[in-house]
């Protein structure tokens, strides 16, 4: 019997049945579906996160109803201070009840030195604020008009903004406050981003621009139910 060659003891390749055949390329192919669907799922991840982001971007955008309920805010209040103090006499007006009391005269002009400044804050230093994200707005909206208009909460006015017969009269005091409240609903009507930016606010809450309008607003109410209390006592003059 001759001698093997080295070759021979070599192991040959067999040919590929039918059915390897197929189980190699379907493996191939499952390994080209899974990069496909691991594309899938990180693209439909991203798009998932991408909308999340959205909805909270919007969850802090002003909508145009939010501007109406602040402007009529606004303007109720308004009508509030000029109601309380309509026909007033000049007995009336200077009246106080105690000497550390105020007068309605007093509370008048101090609503309106507290809109100029208010407004101005608003401007000059929330508009130019950093953003404050993750922001809970529904929430301290309602915190701002029910907190500045609680009476049971007394708080000293600032220097500042103290009663020094500043505007002259009582009748130029509240022209004064109309004229400024004209130009705080005009700020509200013409300022986008009021949602933009936030700065810290004696209620202990940073507050947006569009929540400093809405303080402005309470606080108007906050101080007619203060002049509704002077008009209540019993020596308020008649006349």
């Amino acid at each position: 019997m001759a001698p093997r060659t080295i070759g021979e003891f070599q192991e040959k390749p067999q040919p590929l049945s039918v059915e390897a055949g197929h189980r190699r390329g379907w493996n191939r192919k499952t390994k080209e579906q899974r990069k496909l669907m691991r594309k899938a799922w990180i693209g439909a991840l991203a798009m998932a996160l991408a909308a999340g982001f959205a909805v909270t971007s919007r969850a802090q955008e002003l909508t145009q109803a939010d501007k109406d309920k602040a402007f009529q805010y606004l303007e109720s209040t308004k009508k509030g201070v000029q109601d309380a103090t309509r026909g007033l006499s000049e007995a009336q007006w200077n009246f106080k009840a105690t000497p550390e009391r105020w007068s309605v005269a007093q509370v008048v002009e101090h609503i309106a030195a507290a809109e100029d400044m208010l407004r101005g804050i608003t401007i000059e230093k929330v508009m130019v604020a950093p953003a404050v994200p993750d922001r809970d707005v529904k929430h301290i909206d309602e915190m701002v008009v029910t907190m500045v208009t609680d009476r049971s909460h007394k708080a000293d006015a600032p220097e500042p903004l103290r009663p020094v017969n500043r505007f002259g009269s009582p009748a130029d005091a509240l022209k004064h406050f109309v004229d400024s409240r004209a130009q705080t609903e005009e700020f509200l009507k013409k300022t986008p981003d009021l949602r933009a930016h936030a700065v810290d606010s004696p209620l202990g809450q940073k507050l947006d621009a569009y929540e400093w309008v809405l303080f402005i607003a309470a606080h108007s109410e906050r101080h007619t139910k203060q002049i509704n209390e002077v008009k209540a006592d019993p020596n308020f003059p008649k006349q």
